[in-house]
């Protein structure tokens, strides 16, 4: 096995900041801010922690970008900082997670709706919906559809970043998907 580099549009920027350039950093915190601010508030749902998890999670990453291999794009690394401080800053809440022996509702997925004629003021009011929507569910379920479906994460990873089982990770999502359903009816 090889192990592959990927140089991404930023190289450069991150070169510099390995060098110690503020100017450099100031440009890649332009660059993935906003997406990174994001990806917390999926997470967190509260805005003032997830300012501070994405304050938190630049200044590791620039403390630690000598360590940074080029394994990945530097946005891939920064996001895995993101997820992990935003993870951990949900931890120090004591979310209380359902394990699948208390599940009760139907195991089946719910069909997704779909329709093939969108144009960009529905889409928009959907997706405001939807995000309105999550920002009402229990932190459990949010958490665990933000990472599975936003963050890419399969449920044995969720399980192991947040210290639950495979299975309640599972149940979480199919009870988030029919408790945000609800919500946006």
């Amino acid at each position: 096995m090889t192990n592959t580099i990927f140089i991404d549009k930023h190289f450069d920027l991150v070169e510099r900041c390995k060098r110690g350039e503020s100017k450099a950093q100031y440009e890649l915190y332009k660059h993935y801010s906003k997406a990174m601010f994001s990806v917390c508030m999926r997470i967190l749902n509260h805005v003032g922690e997830a300012e501070d998890v994405l304050q938190e999670s630049f200044i590791d990453a620039f403390a630690k970008i000598k360590d940074f291999r080029q394994e990945s794009t530097f946005g891939i690394w920064l996001k895995q900082i993101v997820v992990n401080k935003a993870i951990n800053q949900i931890r120090s809440r004591k979310v209380q997670f359902v394990d699948i022996d208390e599940f009760d509702g139907d195991e089946h997925d719910i069909a997704d709706l779909q329709s093939n004629h969108y144009n960009e003021e529905e889409v928009k009011f959907e997706v405001e919906r939807i995000k309105r929507g999550m920002e009402q569910l229990p932190e459990g379920f949010r958490v665990v559809l933000s990472l599975y479906l936003f963050e890419g994460y399969d449920h044995e990873e969720i399980g192991k970043i947040l210290g639950i089982n495979e299975s309640t990770s599972r149940t979480q999502y199919m009870r988030a998907k029919k408790r945000l359903l609800e919500i946006i009816k």
